[in-house]
C-alpha cells in the first residue's frame, strides 16, 4: 500500500514573466531606483573627491597647520563627502524615510560615544591646538607641572618625552594643553642665575671682579648680553651675590654643563685668592643648672677590706 503526500504548491504572487519586456514592466520600479542609487552616490562622491577634499587641504596648508593636522582633516573631509554621497543617493532613489531613521539612529549612537570618549576627545582637540600653535616641537627641552624632558613624538592623542634619566613619560595632550609649560629652548638665549656666598669679612668688589672673570672663561657664555653679579642677600653666614649669565644656544647638557664650569672654577678662584664661602652653622652657648639636693652614697667598707 502506497502513501501518496501531497505537498502544496506556492503560488507566486502575480504572473511570472516570460520575456525581458514582461520583466522589466514588473521590476522596472526597483531597478531604476538601484540605478538612481548608484548614479547619484557615484556623481556626488567622485566630484566631493574632486573639489572638496583638495580644497580643504589647501586652506589647512595655506593657514600653516601642521601636516598631521593637514592629513586629518583631508581624511575627515573624505569621510564628510562618503556620507554626503550615500544621504544624496538614497534620497534620489526615493528612500528619504531610510534617511530619516538613519539620522535619528547616528544621533543616538554619537551622542552615546561622547559621553563615552569625551576625554579621548578632549585630548584629540588639545592635540591639533599643539601642533597648530606650536608651543614646543620635537627635540625641545620642556618643563610642566608633573616633570619635565626631551620631546620626542607629538601625537594627536598624547605627547612622548623622554626624560633625563632616560624614561619615557607619554603625556595626554590635554595636561599639556591646560597647564604652563615652560620651553627653556624656544629662542637663542637662555639667562641662568647662581648666587654665590661670601663671608661679610671678605671684599665683595674683589669676589665680584672674581666672579666676572671666570665667567669671561668659560666657553658657552655670551659676551653680549654680559654677565652681570649685584649683592641680593644678607644671610645669617654669609653675603650673596647672585651672578646672572646667558648661554647661546641652550639645550639641557649645555645648560648644566656651563654652570657647574663656572662654579666650579669661581669655588678655586676664591680657595685661592682667600675669599670665604662659608656654609651656614649653629653655635650653641650658655649653660645648664641643676636643681635639687644630691648626696653621694659611698659603700660602707666591710670587715674584710
Amino acid at each position: 500500500m502506497s502513501v501518496v503526500s501531497h505537498v502544496p504548491l506556492v503560488q507566486a504572487e502575480g504572473p511570472i514573466p516570460t520575456s525581458v519586456s514582461e520583466l522589466l514592466n514588473q521590476y522596472g520600479g526597483i531597478v531604476g531606483q538601484v540605478i538612481a542609487f548608484v548614479l547619484g552616490f557615484v556623481v556626488v562622491y567622485l566630484l566631493g573627491r574632486a573639489i572638496l577634499v583638495p580644497f580643504v587641504r589647501r586652506v589647512l596648508d595655506r593657514r600653516g597647520f601642521d601636516p598631521t593636522v593637514a592629513s586629518l582633516g583631508e581624511n575627515v573631509a573624505g569621510v564628510v563627502v562618503a556620507l554626503l554621497a550615500i544621504a544624496v543617493a538614497f534620497t534620489v532613489a526615493g528612500f528619504g524615510s531610510v534617511i530619516a531613521a538613519f539620522s535619528v539612529f547616528a544621533g543616538a549612537v554619537a551622542l552615546a560615544v561622547g559621553f563615552a570618549m569625551q576625554d579621548l576627545l578632549a585630548n584629540f582637540v588639545a592635540g591639533v591646538f599643539i601642533l597648530k600653535d606650536r608651543p614646543f616641537e620635537i627635540g625641545d627641552w620642556i618643563e610642566w607641572p608633573d616633570g619635565e624632558g626631551r620631546v620626542e613624538e607629538i601625537d594627536l592623542r598624547v605627547t612622548r618625552v623622554r626624560t633625563f634619566d632616560n624614561e619615557q613619560i607619554t603625556v595626554p595632550n590635554g595636561d599639556l594643553a591646560n597647564n604652563a609649560v615652560t620651553n627653556p629652548v624656544a629662542y637663542d638665549k637662555l639667562r641662568n642665575k647662581f648666587v654665590f656666598g661670601i663671608g661679610y669679612e671678605d671684599d665683595i668688589d674683589h669676589a665680584k671682579e672674581i666672579i666676572l672673570d671666570e665667567a669671561s672663561k668659560v666657553e658657552g657664555i655670551l659676551d653680549d648680553p654680559g654677565t652681570s653679579v649685584r649683592v641680593t642677600e644678607l644671610a645669617d653666614s654669609y653675603v650673596g651675590l647672585q651672578t646672572r649669565f646667558w648661554i647661546e644656544n641652550p639645550n639641557r647638557s649645555d645648560f648644566v654643563g656651563i654652570t657647574s664650569e663656572l662654579v666650579q672654577s669661581v669655588k678655586e678662584r676664591c680657595d685661592a685668592e682667600g675669599i670665604d664661602m662659608p656654609y651656614p652653622y649653629r653655635q650653641l652657648t650658655g649653660g645648664v643648672d641643676i636643681e635639687g639636693d644630691f648626696e653621694t652614697h659611698q659603700p660602707e667598707a666591710s670587715a674584710d677590706d
